[in-house]
Protein backbone atom coordinates (compact mmCIF):
# COMPACT_ATOMS: atom_id res chain seq x y z
CA UNK A 1 0.00 0.00 0.00
CA UNK A 2 1.27 3.84 -0.67
CA UNK A 3 0.71 6.15 1.85
CA UNK A 4 3.48 8.60 0.54
CA UNK A 5 1.76 11.94 0.05
CA UNK A 6 2.98 13.80 -3.36
CA UNK A 7 4.85 16.67 -1.81
CA UNK A 8 3.97 20.06 -4.17
CA UNK A 9 7.13 21.44 -5.82
CA UNK A 10 6.52 24.97 -3.51
CA UNK A 11 6.31 22.66 -0.17
CA UNK A 12 9.03 22.05 1.73
CA UNK A 13 8.79 19.88 4.68
CA UNK A 14 10.69 20.43 7.91
CA UNK A 15 11.75 17.34 9.11
CA UNK A 16 10.88 16.46 13.22
CA UNK A 17 14.84 16.45 13.77
CA UNK A 18 15.44 20.05 13.61
CA UNK A 19 12.27 20.58 16.43
CA UNK A 20 15.34 19.93 19.08
CA UNK A 21 13.63 22.54 21.53
CA UNK A 22 10.69 20.49 22.75
CA UNK A 23 12.71 17.36 22.83
CA UNK A 24 11.44 15.23 19.50
CA UNK A 25 13.83 15.04 17.60
CA UNK A 26 13.28 11.37 16.40
CA UNK A 27 9.60 11.18 16.23
CA UNK A 28 9.72 10.77 12.35
CA UNK A 29 12.16 8.08 12.64
CA UNK A 30 9.96 6.38 14.95
CA UNK A 31 6.30 6.35 13.45
CA UNK A 32 7.45 6.70 9.60
CA UNK A 33 6.82 3.11 9.46
CA UNK A 34 3.76 3.42 10.54
CA UNK A 35 -0.01 4.92 9.14
CA UNK A 36 -0.86 8.02 11.25
CA UNK A 37 -4.27 9.40 10.92
CA UNK A 38 -4.42 12.63 12.31
CA UNK A 39 -6.60 15.47 12.83
CA UNK A 40 -9.66 17.59 14.39
CA UNK A 41 -13.33 15.45 15.21
CA UNK A 42 -15.03 17.95 12.81
CA UNK A 43 -14.08 20.91 10.29
CA UNK A 44 -15.22 23.79 11.95
CA UNK A 45 -13.77 26.34 10.17
CA UNK A 46 -11.64 27.12 7.19
CA UNK A 47 -8.83 28.44 9.49
CA UNK A 48 -9.39 25.64 12.23
CA UNK A 49 -8.53 23.05 9.58
CA UNK A 50 -5.91 24.81 7.78
CA UNK A 51 -4.23 25.79 11.35
CA UNK A 52 -3.53 21.82 12.10
CA UNK A 53 -2.93 20.76 8.70
CA UNK A 54 -0.41 22.91 8.43
CA UNK A 55 1.36 21.51 12.22
CA UNK A 56 0.55 17.70 10.85
CA UNK A 57 2.08 18.35 7.40
CA UNK A 58 5.19 20.31 8.91
CA UNK A 59 6.43 17.56 11.28
CA UNK A 60 4.45 14.80 9.69
CA UNK A 61 4.27 14.71 5.86
CA UNK A 62 3.50 11.22 5.47
CA UNK A 63 0.38 11.39 7.64
CA UNK A 64 -3.77 11.32 6.12
CA UNK A 65 -4.99 14.41 7.44
CA UNK A 66 -8.97 13.75 9.20
CA UNK A 67 -11.68 16.09 9.70
CA UNK A 68 -15.37 15.13 10.05
CA UNK A 69 -17.75 16.74 7.24
CA UNK A 70 -21.01 15.28 8.39
CA UNK A 71 -20.79 14.24 11.55
CA UNK A 72 -23.86 11.14 12.99
CA UNK A 73 -24.77 12.60 16.77
CA UNK A 74 -26.55 10.15 18.87
CA UNK A 75 -29.27 12.85 19.46
CA UNK A 76 -30.77 15.15 17.60
CA UNK A 77 -29.98 19.10 17.97
CA UNK A 78 -26.37 18.83 18.53
CA UNK A 79 -23.48 19.88 16.13
CA UNK A 80 -24.24 17.93 13.16
CA UNK A 81 -20.73 18.59 10.58
CA UNK A 82 -19.97 22.03 8.85
CA UNK A 83 -21.33 19.78 5.51
CA UNK A 84 -20.65 20.07 1.89
CA UNK A 85 -18.33 23.19 2.55
CA UNK A 86 -15.75 21.46 4.77
CA UNK A 87 -15.01 19.49 1.60
CA UNK A 88 -13.49 22.88 0.01
CA UNK A 89 -11.44 23.53 3.31
CA UNK A 90 -10.10 19.85 2.74
CA UNK A 91 -9.32 20.55 -0.91
CA UNK A 92 -7.80 23.47 0.02
CA UNK A 93 -5.55 21.33 2.85
CA UNK A 94 -4.52 18.83 0.33
CA UNK A 95 -3.28 21.73 -1.96
CA UNK A 96 -1.24 24.09 0.51
CA UNK A 97 0.27 21.13 2.03
CA UNK A 98 0.34 17.75 -0.14
CA UNK A 99 -1.27 16.20 2.91
CA UNK A 100 -3.99 13.21 1.84
CA UNK A 101 -7.22 13.78 3.02
CA UNK A 102 -10.20 12.32 4.15
CA UNK A 103 -13.21 12.32 5.99
CA UNK A 104 -16.27 9.97 6.74
CA UNK A 105 -18.97 8.97 4.22
CA UNK A 106 -22.53 7.86 5.69
CA UNK A 107 -24.66 7.38 2.26
CA UNK A 108 -24.41 7.68 -1.60
CA UNK A 109 -24.52 11.15 -1.80
CA UNK A 110 -22.02 11.88 1.20
CA UNK A 111 -19.81 9.33 -1.52
CA UNK A 112 -20.96 11.55 -4.87
CA UNK A 113 -19.67 14.71 -3.01
CA UNK A 114 -16.48 13.61 -1.61
CA UNK A 115 -15.65 11.69 -5.60
CA UNK A 116 -16.20 15.04 -7.01
CA UNK A 117 -14.19 16.96 -4.97
CA UNK A 118 -11.24 14.41 -5.20
CA UNK A 119 -11.32 13.17 -1.65
CA UNK A 120 -8.27 10.92 -1.12
CA UNK A 121 -9.26 8.54 1.57
CA UNK A 122 -12.94 8.27 2.92
CA UNK A 123 -13.66 5.95 5.91
CA UNK A 124 -17.27 3.94 7.68
CA UNK A 125 -17.83 4.75 10.81
CA UNK A 126 -18.75 2.36 13.60
CA UNK A 127 -22.87 3.30 13.28
CA UNK A 128 -22.01 2.32 9.44
CA UNK A 129 -20.16 -0.78 9.68
CA UNK A 130 -22.98 -2.38 11.54
CA UNK A 131 -25.43 -2.02 9.01
CA UNK A 132 -24.55 -4.64 5.93
CA UNK A 133 -27.32 -2.71 3.79
CA UNK A 134 -25.83 1.01 4.41
CA UNK A 135 -21.99 -0.83 3.46
CA UNK A 136 -23.23 -2.22 0.29
CA UNK A 137 -25.12 0.67 -1.27
CA UNK A 138 -21.70 2.97 0.00
CA UNK A 139 -19.95 -0.06 -1.50
CA UNK A 140 -21.72 0.51 -4.71
CA UNK A 141 -21.39 4.09 -5.15
CA UNK A 142 -17.60 3.41 -4.42
CA UNK A 143 -16.99 1.28 -7.63
CA UNK A 144 -13.95 2.92 -9.45
CA UNK A 145 -12.88 5.00 -6.65
CA UNK A 146 -8.62 4.64 -6.62
CA UNK A 147 -8.46 5.91 -3.44
CA UNK A 148 -7.96 4.52 0.16
CA UNK A 149 -11.48 3.33 2.33
CA UNK A 150 -10.95 2.83 6.24
CA UNK A 151 -13.54 0.74 7.98
CA UNK A 152 -13.83 1.24 11.36
CA UNK A 153 -15.13 -2.04 13.71
CA UNK A 154 -18.90 -2.11 14.09
CA UNK A 155 -20.41 -0.46 17.87
CA UNK A 156 -21.02 -4.21 18.58
CA UNK A 157 -18.09 -6.59 19.19
CA UNK A 158 -18.72 -9.05 16.38
CA UNK A 159 -15.73 -9.84 14.35
CA UNK A 160 -18.42 -11.09 11.04
CA UNK A 161 -19.60 -7.93 10.82
CA UNK A 162 -16.28 -6.04 10.64
CA UNK A 163 -14.70 -8.43 8.07
CA UNK A 164 -17.99 -8.36 6.30
CA UNK A 165 -17.72 -4.58 6.06
CA UNK A 166 -14.30 -4.62 4.25
CA UNK A 167 -15.06 -7.48 2.10
CA UNK A 168 -18.02 -5.42 0.81
CA UNK A 169 -15.71 -3.05 0.18
CA UNK A 170 -13.25 -5.26 -1.56
CA UNK A 171 -15.71 -6.71 -4.00
CA UNK A 172 -16.31 -3.70 -5.82
CA UNK A 173 -13.08 -3.38 -7.05
CA UNK A 174 -10.94 -1.72 -3.79
CA UNK A 175 -7.82 -2.35 -3.07
CA UNK A 176 -6.45 -0.07 -0.58
CA UNK A 177 -8.02 -0.92 2.48
CA UNK A 178 -7.42 0.06 6.37
CA UNK A 179 -9.30 -1.45 8.98
CA UNK A 180 -9.96 1.20 12.01
CA UNK A 181 -10.12 -0.15 15.75
CA UNK A 182 -11.90 2.37 17.45
CA UNK A 183 -13.33 -0.09 20.60
CA UNK A 184 -16.74 -1.43 21.07
CA UNK A 185 -19.51 0.48 22.82
CA UNK A 186 -20.69 -1.14 26.16
CA UNK A 187 -22.52 -0.01 29.20
CA UNK A 188 -19.62 0.13 31.92
CA UNK A 189 -16.92 0.66 29.50
CA UNK A 190 -14.90 2.67 32.63
CA UNK A 191 -11.97 4.17 32.11
CA UNK A 192 -12.61 3.85 28.52
CA UNK A 193 -15.55 5.78 26.39
CA UNK A 194 -15.49 2.08 24.17
CA UNK A 195 -14.35 -1.09 25.66
CA UNK A 196 -10.72 -1.95 23.54
CA UNK A 197 -11.39 -5.88 23.55
CA UNK A 198 -8.28 -6.06 22.00
CA UNK A 199 -8.79 -9.75 21.18
CA UNK A 200 -11.31 -8.93 18.60
CA UNK A 201 -8.69 -6.32 16.48
CA UNK A 202 -5.99 -9.52 17.06
CA UNK A 203 -8.30 -11.71 15.27
CA UNK A 204 -8.96 -9.74 12.31
CA UNK A 205 -4.58 -9.81 12.31
CA UNK A 206 -4.84 -13.77 12.46
CA UNK A 207 -7.49 -13.91 9.75
CA UNK A 208 -6.57 -10.87 7.26
CA UNK A 209 -2.61 -10.30 7.58
CA UNK A 210 -3.02 -8.27 4.40
CA UNK A 211 -5.09 -5.56 5.83
CA UNK A 212 -3.32 -2.90 8.35
CA UNK A 213 -4.87 -2.36 11.27
CA UNK A 214 -4.99 1.49 12.57
CA UNK A 215 -5.38 2.28 16.34
CA UNK A 216 -8.27 5.06 16.92
CA UNK A 217 -6.97 5.62 20.64
CA UNK A 218 -8.91 8.77 20.59
CA UNK A 219 -12.63 7.38 20.31
CA UNK A 220 -10.76 4.14 22.89
CA UNK A 221 -10.21 6.42 25.39
CA UNK A 222 -12.59 9.09 25.34
CA UNK A 223 -9.54 10.81 27.57
CA UNK A 224 -6.36 12.09 26.48
CA UNK A 225 -4.83 10.64 29.94
CA UNK A 226 -5.07 6.99 28.43
CA UNK A 227 -3.38 8.20 25.16
CA UNK A 228 -0.26 7.34 25.75
CA UNK A 229 -0.81 3.88 27.32
CA UNK A 230 -2.87 2.92 24.60
CA UNK A 231 -0.45 4.53 21.90
CA UNK A 232 2.10 2.11 23.21
CA UNK A 233 -0.22 -1.23 23.27
CA UNK A 234 -1.14 -0.55 19.64
CA UNK A 235 2.38 -0.48 19.01
CA UNK A 236 3.25 -3.37 20.99
CA UNK A 237 0.79 -5.42 19.27
CA UNK A 238 2.34 -4.35 15.70
CA UNK A 239 -0.75 -2.75 14.60
CA UNK A 240 0.37 -0.76 11.56
CA UNK A 241 -0.50 2.58 12.77
CA UNK A 242 -2.85 5.15 15.09
CA UNK A 243 -5.77 7.70 14.82
CA UNK A 244 -5.78 10.69 16.86
CA UNK A 245 -7.93 13.55 16.63
CA UNK A 246 -5.81 16.89 17.07
CA UNK A 247 -7.51 20.18 17.16
CA UNK A 248 -6.38 23.60 17.59
CA UNK A 249 -8.36 24.49 20.13
CA UNK A 250 -9.28 21.54 22.12
CA UNK A 251 -11.97 22.73 24.90
CA UNK A 252 -13.89 24.99 22.96
CA UNK A 253 -14.23 21.81 20.22
CA UNK A 254 -18.18 21.55 18.60
CA UNK A 255 -17.68 17.58 18.96
CA UNK A 256 -15.66 15.32 21.11
CA UNK A 257 -13.76 18.19 22.42
CA UNK A 258 -12.92 15.76 25.98
CA UNK A 259 -10.71 13.40 23.73
CA UNK A 260 -9.07 15.88 21.25
CA UNK A 261 -5.43 17.04 22.35
CA UNK A 262 -3.33 20.02 20.46
CA UNK A 263 -0.87 19.82 17.57
CA UNK A 264 1.91 20.37 20.47
CA UNK A 265 0.35 17.50 23.03
CA UNK A 266 1.04 15.35 19.72
CA UNK A 267 4.05 15.40 19.16
CA UNK A 268 4.72 14.69 23.12
CA UNK A 269 2.65 11.90 22.80
CA UNK A 270 3.96 10.90 19.60
CA UNK A 271 7.96 10.77 21.10
CA UNK A 272 7.09 9.38 23.94
CA UNK A 273 6.07 6.23 22.03
CA UNK A 274 9.11 3.48 22.61
CA UNK A 275 10.10 1.67 19.48
CA UNK A 276 10.01 -2.15 20.12
CA UNK A 277 11.30 -4.87 17.94
CA UNK A 278 9.27 -7.96 17.30
CA UNK A 279 12.28 -10.22 16.77
CA UNK A 280 16.00 -10.10 18.26
CA UNK A 281 19.08 -11.62 17.27
CA UNK A 282 20.19 -11.71 21.15
CA UNK A 283 21.27 -15.19 21.85
CA UNK A 284 20.83 -14.96 26.01
CA UNK A 285 17.27 -13.43 25.56
CA UNK A 286 16.54 -16.09 23.11
CA UNK A 287 17.68 -18.53 25.58
CA UNK A 288 15.36 -16.96 28.58
CA UNK A 289 12.31 -16.63 26.14
CA UNK A 290 12.42 -20.68 24.95
CA UNK A 291 12.44 -21.54 28.67
CA UNK A 292 10.05 -19.37 30.05
CA UNK A 293 7.94 -20.04 27.21
CA UNK A 294 8.54 -24.02 27.62
CA UNK A 295 6.95 -23.73 31.17
CA UNK A 296 4.08 -21.61 29.89
CA UNK A 297 3.43 -24.75 27.33
CA UNK A 298 3.73 -27.46 30.60
CA UNK A 299 1.06 -25.64 31.93
CA UNK A 300 -0.76 -25.15 29.61
CA UNK A 301 -1.19 -28.91 28.68
CA UNK A 302 -1.92 -29.99 32.11
CA UNK A 303 -4.37 -26.85 32.09
CA UNK A 304 -6.24 -28.69 29.25
CA UNK A 305 -5.88 -32.23 30.90
CA UNK A 306 -7.35 -30.82 34.31
CA UNK A 307 -10.21 -28.89 32.24
CA UNK A 308 -10.94 -32.36 30.28
CA UNK A 309 -10.97 -34.10 34.23
CA UNK A 310 -13.27 -31.63 35.02
CA UNK A 311 -15.71 -31.84 32.10
CA UNK A 312 -15.71 -35.87 33.12
CA UNK A 313 -16.94 -35.27 36.65
CA UNK A 314 -19.25 -32.51 35.39
CA UNK A 315 -20.68 -35.48 32.73
CA UNK A 316 -20.90 -37.91 36.10
CA UNK A 317 -23.31 -35.29 37.73
CA UNK A 318 -25.08 -34.92 34.65
CA UNK A 319 -25.89 -38.34 35.05
CA UNK A 320 -26.65 -38.84 38.36
CA UNK A 321 -29.01 -35.32 37.80
CA UNK A 322 -30.64 -37.61 35.41
CA UNK A 323 -31.52 -40.04 37.08
CA UNK A 324 -33.13 -38.13 40.05
CA UNK A 325 -34.84 -35.66 37.86
CA UNK A 326 -32.81 -32.72 39.14
CA UNK A 327 -32.44 -29.50 37.46
CA UNK A 328 -28.87 -29.02 35.39
CA UNK A 329 -28.53 -25.41 37.03
CA UNK A 330 -28.68 -24.74 41.05
CA UNK A 331 -28.08 -20.93 41.19
CA UNK A 332 -27.31 -20.74 44.52
CA UNK A 333 -24.47 -23.24 44.48
CA UNK A 334 -23.17 -20.83 41.28
CA UNK A 335 -22.90 -17.94 42.95
CA UNK A 336 -21.16 -19.45 46.09
CA UNK A 337 -18.71 -20.92 43.02
CA UNK A 338 -17.95 -17.70 41.69
CA UNK A 339 -18.07 -15.29 44.49
CA UNK A 340 -15.47 -17.83 46.20
CA UNK A 341 -13.10 -18.09 43.02
CA UNK A 342 -13.24 -14.38 42.37
CA UNK A 343 -12.20 -13.75 46.03
CA UNK A 344 -9.58 -16.24 45.94
CA UNK A 345 -8.34 -15.04 42.44
CA UNK A 346 -8.48 -11.25 43.43
CA UNK A 347 -6.00 -12.21 46.09
CA UNK A 348 -3.55 -13.71 43.53
CA UNK A 349 -3.42 -10.68 41.97
CA UNK A 350 -5.75 -11.82 38.75
CA UNK A 351 -7.93 -9.31 36.66
CA UNK A 352 -11.81 -9.58 37.43
CA UNK A 353 -12.48 -9.54 33.88
CA UNK A 354 -10.30 -12.92 33.00
CA UNK A 355 -12.09 -14.26 36.27
CA UNK A 356 -15.24 -13.75 34.80
CA UNK A 357 -14.00 -14.48 31.33
CA UNK A 358 -12.28 -18.07 32.78
CA UNK A 359 -16.14 -18.96 35.14
CA UNK A 360 -18.08 -18.19 32.12
CA UNK A 361 -16.15 -19.95 30.03
CA UNK A 362 -15.91 -22.66 32.26
CA UNK A 363 -20.13 -22.86 33.41
CA UNK A 364 -21.01 -22.60 29.74
CA UNK A 365 -19.10 -26.17 29.20
CA UNK A 366 -20.49 -27.42 32.13
CA UNK A 367 -23.79 -26.74 31.08
CA UNK A 368 -23.30 -27.98 27.44
CA UNK A 369 -21.85 -31.35 28.71
CA UNK A 370 -24.80 -31.91 31.36
CA UNK A 371 -27.29 -31.00 29.02
CA UNK A 372 -25.58 -33.84 26.38
CA UNK A 373 -25.82 -36.32 29.12
CA UNK A 374 -29.33 -35.53 30.33
CA UNK A 375 -30.97 -35.01 26.85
Amino acid sequence: MNLICTIPINFTPIMAKEKTDKGIETVEDKMSQNILVLGPCSAESRDQVLEVAKHVARWYPKAIFRAGIWKPRTRPNNFEGIGEIGLDWLSEVRQTTGLRIATEVANTKHVELCLNKGIDVLWLGARTTVNPFYVQEIAEALKGFEGTVMVKNPVVPDINLWLGAIERIEQVGISDVIAIHRGFHHYDSKPYRNLPQWEIPIELMSKREDIPIVCDISHISGNPSLFESLAQKAMDLEMAGLHIEVHSNPKNALSDAEQQITPSELDVLLSSIEKRNPFTDNIDFITKLEKLRSEIDDIDSNLLKNFHRRMLLVRNIGEIKKQNKVTILQVTRWKKIVSRYMDEGKALGLSKSFLEGLLNGLHDEGMRNQNDVMN
